[in-house]
């Protein structure tokens, strides 16, 4: 599916409030743009995931939407 930067913007349009890049090994992920509460950490809300591919990062943001955490 297209190069990083593509990906990406795809990937943020998606899920917004969340900031994505890949590390120099390849890796990707992905970060809140805003804070979470103590509540919303100890949910299984996450501030950042990681994944070896644009799938599987997609595939944990989708989870973090399922529980609510869309958007901190």
């Amino acid at each position: 599916m297209g190069d990083f930067e593509e990906q990406k913007t795809a990937i943020e349009r998606e899920y917004p409030g969340w900031l994505v890049w890949r590390s120099d090994a390849g890796r990707w992920y992905a970060t809140r743009s805003g804070d979470l509460t103590d509540a919303q950490l100890q949910a299984g809300y996450a501030m950042t995931v990681a994944a070896d591919d644009s799938a599987g990062l997609r595939a944990l943001l989708a989870d973090q939407a399922r529980r609510g955490g869309g958007d901190p």
